[in-house]
């Protein structure tokens, strides 16, 4: 057996805020989009070279069920971007011993993301 693609999906309780903020933070764009009774439930997002697909579960907790690494060509770009767009700041960008540079935000949901470059 042999794994061809992995992707993380979010699950969420507000389908259109949560895409909202990925496509105005870090230009995503929708690849894929599944209705069911008039409603979106599923959406895949391109991210860069990746793929995000959020869900719609109404009874969902937001929190930390999932962490997601981006890594980005500036940091304290896609951090100001990611703030800009809704995001609560966890670490500014900062270099780090292992020569990347790296800040953590929140998605409006209260995921953690991880954007990181080269130092």
């Amino acid at each position: 057996m042999t794994v061809t693609r992995l992707f993380p999906i979010l699950r969420t309780n507000d389908l259109p805020r949560l895409v909202t903020f990925y496509e105005r933070a870090f230009s995503a764009s929708v690849e894929y989009r599944y209705e069911h009774e008039g409603r979106a439930v599923y959406v895949a997002l391109a991210v860069g070279g990746g793929t995000i697909g959020i869900g719609y579960e109404p009874e969902v907790s937001p929190g930390d069920p999932v962490a997601i690494w981006l890594y980005v060509d500036d940091v304290d770009s896609a951090y100001s971007r990611a703030t800009d767009a809704g995001a609560t700041s966890v670490a500014d960008p900062d270099d780090m011993p292992w020569g990347e540079r790296v800040a953590q935000v929140r998605d409006p949901d209260g995921t953690l993301l991880h954007l990181g470059s080269a130092a």
